[in-house]
Formats: C-alpha cells, sequence, structure tokens
C-alpha cells in the first residue's frame, strides 16, 4: 500500500495495515489474532497466562486459520525470591476481607500464573516459528533471545521510556513499541519503578523516535482513527491497539470485566499494582479504593494474586468485581463495538480520512 509514508513495519512483519492488536493476556486468545492477522493487520497471542502446551495448542489453531504473519507474547521478568515476610504482611493487610468474607486469613496462599519465557516457551517458538515474538517487562537472557532470532523471528518490545527504548535497541530488537501512560494493563516497565514520571504517548513516541534508528509502534490511548493518525504524524511507523479491542466479539473477558468496561471513562482508572506487584492500568473498585490503588503492602509480581484468590472468588460468587482486575486504558470510551477484524479496517480507513484532510 503506497498510502503509508513510512512502510518499515509493513515491509518488517509482511502485514498490509500498521495496526498491532495487543496481546492482552486473560483477555484475547486465538480467535482475536486470527481476526486481526485476516485483516491485514497483525494478529498476537498472549502466552503469560497459558501453559507450554495451551501456546502450542492455539498457536497450530492459528496456523490452520490463516497463513498471515503472527505474534506470540511472552513476559521476560525475573521471578522473585520467596519472601515470607512480604507475603505474611499482604496477607495481613487482607486479613480484613477474609474475615468479611468467611475465610480463615491463615490458610495456604494459592498458587499464581504469569510464567516468564523459558527453555520450554522458546523451544515452542522454534517448532512453531511465528513471525514475530514480543516481550513485556524488556528481555529475557541473551542465549533464549539469541534462540528466537535463530528462527527468523522479529523480536520488538515494550518500553516506557526513552531509556528503555535505547536499552531494547541496544540489546537487538527489531522495533520498539513506545507504550505510553494511557494504556490498560500491566506497564512493560523493566529500567524503572517510578511511576509518577512515567509519559504521555503523545510526548513519548516523536522522543522515541528521535533517539532510536529502530521503526517505532505506538502504544497507549489509541483507540480511534484520529488517534492512529496523530501517531503516525508523530514518527510512529505503527500502532498497537488494546482496550478498544475488549469490545469486540472475539474479546475473551470475564462478566465482571466486561460490565465494568461498559462503563469505563476517561477519569475512572489508576495504576495500581495490588493484583499482581507491577503496575498496571484498571478501573476503579473497591479493592483499589479502600488500599491503593498503589501500595508497598502487595509483595513482588507475580506472588501479589495468590492471596487475593480467596476473596476474589467469594466476591465473584455473590455477583461483586472487589477483588477482580479490570484493566482498560484511558480511552475506552472512544472504543466501538464491532467484529475484530472490522475494527482493525475501520482504524485504518479513519485514519486515512484525517491524514488525507491534512
Amino acid at each position: 500500500m503506497d498510502r503509508w509514508p513510512d512502510r518499515r513495519i509493513l515491509d518488517l512483519f509482511g502485514i498490509d495495515l500498521p495496526i498491532l492488536q495487543a496481546p492482552m493476556a486473560g483477555s484475547t486468545g486465538a480467535e482475536m489474532a486470527i481476526a486481526v492477522s485476516r485483516a491485514g493487520g497483525l494478529g498476537s497471542l498472549p502466552s503469560a497466562l497459558l501453559s507450554v502446551e495451551q501456546v502450542q495448542a492455539a498457536l497450530t489453531d492459528i496456523r490452520t486459520a490463516t497463513d498471515r504473519p503472527v505474534n506470540v507474547n511472552f513476559f521476560a521478568h525475573t521471578p522473585p525470591a520467596e519472601n515470607a515476610a512480604a507475603d505474611a504482611a499482604w496477607k495481613q493487610g487482607l486479613s480484613g476481607y477474609y474475615l468479611e468474607a468467611g475465610l480463615d486469613p491463615a490458610m495456604p496462599i494459592p498458587a499464581t500464573g504469569r510464567a516468564p519465557f523459558d527453555d520450554a516457551y522458546c523451544r515452542v517458538v522454534e517448532t512453531v516459528r511465528p513471525e514475530v515474538v514480543s516481550f513485556h517487562f524488556g528481555l529475557p537472557e541473551a542465549g533464549l533471545l539469541a534462540r528466537v532470532r535463530a528462527t527468523g523471528a522479529k523480536i520488538i518490545s515494550s518500553a516506557t521510556t526513552v531509556a528503555e527504548a535505547v536499552w531494547l535497541e541496544a540489546h537487538g530488537v527489531d522495533a520498539v513499541i513506545a507504550m505510553g501512560f494511557e494504556a490498560g494493563g500491566h506497564r512493560g516497565s523493566f529500567l524503572t519503578d517510578i511511576m509518577a514520571a512515567q509519559v504521555g504517548t503523545m510526548a513519548l513516541v516523536p522522543q522515541v523516535v528521535d533517539a532510536v534508528k529502530v521503526p517505532v509502534i505506538a502504544a497507549g490511548g489509541i483507540a480511534d482513527g484520529r488517534g492512529v493518525a496523530a501517531a503516525l504524524m508523530l514518527g510512529a511507523s505503527a500502532v498497537q491497539v488494546g482496550t478498544a479491542y475488549l469490545f469486540t466479539p472475539e474479546a475473551r473477558m470475564n462478566p465482571f470485566h466486561k460490565a465494568a468496561m461498559a462503563t469505563a471513562r476517561d477519569d475512572n482508572t489508576a495504576l495500581t499494582n495490588l493484583f499482581t506487584g507491577r503496575p498496571a492500568r484498571g478501573i476503579f473498585n473497591r479493592l483499589m479504593r479502600e488500599i491503593g490503588p498503589m501500595s508497598d503492602l502487595a509483595p513482588a509480581f507475580p506472588t501479589a494474586g495468590g492471596a487475593l484468590a480467596p476473596i476474589r472468588a467469594k466476591a465473584e460468587a455473590a455477583g461483586r468485581d472487589d477483588f477482580t482486575n479490570l484493566w482498560s486504558g484511558q480511552a475506552a470510551r472512544l472504543a466501538r463495538a464491532l467484529p475484530a477484524g472490522e475494527l482493525t479496517t475501520k482504524l485504518v480507513a479513519e485514519a486515512l480520512e484525517v491524514l488525507g484532510r491534512r
């Protein structure tokens, strides 16, 4: 398509449209990735909450349904060392909710998911050979990264500051996702934990574009064609869209998340570390209002979610989202309830219309 002034992402990934579907763990799966890839964008499979076998099965389903390029996403965090004192303090902070729910605060803490990229996941990548492999929270260790690169996959990762973007380029990524403060879900931060200094998308993108030579993908607060056009005008080669895809029928949200998204506004989300131990943007609920949204009590990622699991289950059984993570970006109000493929092409059509009026 000669309508795009910067074709680097299109040519790098072999896609037709400069739209990447954000890999939102727990809310999207193979159906979403298939629909977006078929439409000409880059569909993404989030793998952090899937077992190795589930990732293999989902990628097999995607390969069966489409021969278009696909992205598979992994977390690149280092699992924390056991910290009994931190776990006990967190459990104590939640004890009132346990008692309210009729649960024993001394009950064992369930295990949490969100596994980091490792040898087993890497072997799936080597077998299926997706066109793009993306990482969150930096990059895996050099040996694993070299194995991914040897498959021919293009490697991308998220940066929330210019320093992180420069670090990613120095470590060999093919493109950088510039993730603005507006984005929903987990921040991709890995060189900083100072959330008060995080940068908005429209300020971050041009600074990252100026700082690195690899193409830049804008993310955060982009939910319609105006946002796509603005990001491209600021030098991005493509955009990554997340929250807007949560309104499509291919999304896999639980009923509480879906109901909350229906009333999401620009001013009712916040960054919170309560649900996993890492900052992530979600819609306010009881836990965020009463303990946070940020708290030093929350133990290291991803362990915070374990102690929440029993009281979350009780609340959800009673029809409440008090302890459920409700990830959303700040532009949810701009989203439309369209099929994922139609949304992908509509974002492009709207962006081209805006760019044509310059």
